[in-house]
């Protein structure tokens, strides 16, 4: 392993290991952050690049947070992708294993259910930021602006899976090509 190599594998982790400890309501819900580290400071990859990981990890079966091993992928190869994945479930795994051990002990207690209930807004406010980045970040046109806007409204008011509307995306860019 080059020196190189190291450096970027403790890029990924000082990057990925705080955003863990701030991602209440999953990995989607620092996004925009995740975003911004990867595209605009880092420039490991570019925002199309990003777009297209994020779909992909979006589309495979498994935890919202693939798109960090996928962007680990991408700047490292393999170790890359296990070290950003550590990173990302690690300290979240331990913090989880610390506090479900005091909530236990703590579960009648009125703090806790005020900060359990404090901490919903939190994660609605969150996921709802990531939503707006991925839409500006999509945003090239009028037909994506529908397909954004279709998107949501299709995923808000049915109850059909979300993997149609990349379907249609899909459908839609191959026909603007």
């Amino acid at each position: 392993m080059t020196g190189g190599t190291l450096a970027l594998l403790i890029q990924l982790t000082l990057v990925f290991a705080p955003l863990s400890l701030a991602a209440i309501g999953g990995a989607i819900a620092v996004l925009p952050e995740i975003q911004r580290q990867v595209v605009e400071i880092h420039g490991w990859v570019t925002a199309d690049s990003f777009m297209d990981l994020f779909a992909l990890a979006q589309a495979a079966p498994g935890p919202n947070m693939m798109v960090v091993s996928l962007i680990g992928w991408q700047v490292a190869g393999v170790v890359g992708l296990l070290v950003a994945t550590i990173a990302m479930v690690g300290p979240p795994a331990l913090l989880a294993l610390a506090l479900g051990r005091l909530r236990a002990r703590f579960a009648g207690l009125s703090w806790v259910r005020v900060t359990q209930a404090g901490l919903i807004p939190i994660a609605l406010g969150l996921n709802l930021a990531s939503g707006v980045v991925l839409a500006q970040a999509a945003h090239q046109g009028v037909t994506t602006l529908v397909l954004t806007l279709g998107t949501t409204l299709f995923v808000w008011l049915t109850r059909w899976s979300p993997l149609w509307t990349l379907a249609v995306g899909a459908v839609a860019g191959m026909a603007a090509s």
